[in-house]
């Protein structure tokens, strides 16, 4: 599948974008399985670490992506259904600041993210041409429905390459 236009998204997703290959789905797929393993191959010591004062921990990081992961296939889900209805923007830090993923393990959080990954790529690979084609908006800006799909993908992508720079 080709990388959507620079008119199916805002400027600020083009990173994510422009990190993923045409395999988009391929690339989902693996990491439904990666990601989880890297979560779960972290020493317990590390599940609260920072790289810096103010910065979110590992368990954090992980509770962000599920949360993002969710807002992202709800919106595509929204965008693919035809819906015109401008979707509002979120601010992941209040999420993160909100949630409680302190209390949680890293391993169930990387279980989490696996069960929701694989549920969703039955919707995601469901989605025909048209569909994926449509429309909306988001914070603003027009979203395409394959943008959220590479963006999905290109978000993970980002934190794993995160992780490895600057917790690992």
């Amino acid at each position: 599948m080709n990388p959507p236009q620079l008119n199916e998204y805002a400027p600020f997703f083009a990173g994510y974008i422009n990190s993923i290959d045409e395999n988009v789905f391929d690339t989902l797929h693996d990491q439904a399985n990666d990601f989880p393993a890297l979560l779960k191959s972290l020493p317990t010591e590390k599940e609260d670490y920072a790289y810096a004062e103010g910065k979110w921990t590992i368990k954090e990081l992980a509770g962000h992506v599920i949360d993002t992961e969710r807002i992202m296939v709800y919106r595509l889900t929204r965008i693919a259904r035809n819906d015109k209805t401008p979707l509002p923007g979120f601010d992941e830090n209040e999420y993160v600041k909100k949630a409680h993923f302190a209390d949680r393990t890293l391993e169930s959080l990387a279980n989490e993210f696996e069960l929701l990954r694989r549920s969703n790529m039955f919707f995601l690979e469901s989605l025909n041409h048209e569909e994926l084609s449509r429309m909306g908006t988001t914070s603003g800006d027009h979203m395409g429905a394959k943008a959220l799909l590479f963006i999905i993908a290109g978000h993970l992508k980002h934190h794993i390459n995160i992780l490895h720079e600057r917790y690992l």
